[in-house]
């Protein structure tokens, strides 16, 4: 039985595992929708980019499984449990940097990424139905037109013509054009840019915040099974 102020401990680190479960499913909900925006624009983003949100997802099943061990091996004062829960967390603590490193470093190469990747999708917008659905879900969702912004759709379009969803509002043709009253006239990589950089920050917020956080947890695992160690120790001494 752990005595003294390692009792404290104690219950300190079955509160932090109940915390530590909740990390996870924190992971799991913050990857998961930041992997859904990823596939929603997926023909502008290269496939590395899946990578991060990926990585969150994973770790937060992992976290949720794990915090599993520290709530056992704290109250049953299993000295083997705490010493798994303590390595599992040091390797969890690395993969949640890792995840959040690589998903802050992700927002140098946005810029550089989209340009290509918008310049090439936009031609393809008349004969690539993927192509096509993937500008029309981003000019919609985004409310922005073309790359830069509407005119960039005259090497596609003949005339002044636009794609529909360029358009809030209709001429009295039932067309949208370059003229149109209800045009949306800002371009779409600035707001795309802004959106998946804000991303990336949370990704790499949440990644290193957490993992930080965490490494209280490993110290409260290390003094209570020293703590349980102790006890058997002096147990084993008078015993004999």
């Amino acid at each position: 039985m752990v005595s003294g102020g390692m009792t404290c401990v104690k219950y300190l680190l079955f509160l932090f595992n109940l915390i530590f479960a909740i990390t996870g499913i924190v992971f799991i909900t913050v990857g998961a929708v930041i992997l859904g925006l990823y596939k929603g624009y997926s023909n502008f983003v290269d496939n590395w980019f899946f990578a991060a949100p990926v990585l969150m997802i994973v770790v937060g099943i992992i976290v949720f499984l794990v915090s599993f061990f520290g709530c056992c091996g704290a109250v049953k004062e299993n000295h083997c449990m705490i010493i798994t829960f303590s390595l599992l967390l040091l390797l969890i603590f690395a993969l949640e940097l890792g995840a959040g490193i690589s998903g802050y470093m992700m927002r140098d190469e946005v810029g550089t990424m989209l340009e290509g990747r918008l310049d090439v999708t936009l031609k393809q917008y008349l004969s690539s139905k993927e192509a096509k659905d993937s500008w029309d879900i981003m000019q919609h969702d985004l409310n922005c037109c073309g790359i830069s912004g509407p005119q960039d759709w005259s090497t596609v379009f003949k005339g002044n013509d636009l794609p529909e969803t360029c358009c809030i509002e209709f001429d009295t043709n039932n067309k949208c054009d370059i003229n149109a009253v209800g045009m949306r006239n800002e371009g779409c990589i600035k707001k795309l840019q802004t959106a998946i950089e804000d991303n990336a920050v949370i990704l790499g917020g949440v990644g290193i915040g957490i993992a930080l956080v965490q490494l209280i947890g490993v110290i409260f695992a290390c003094c209570l099974a020293r703590s349980i160690r102790r006890e058997y120790e002096t147990v084993e001494t008078t015993a004999h």
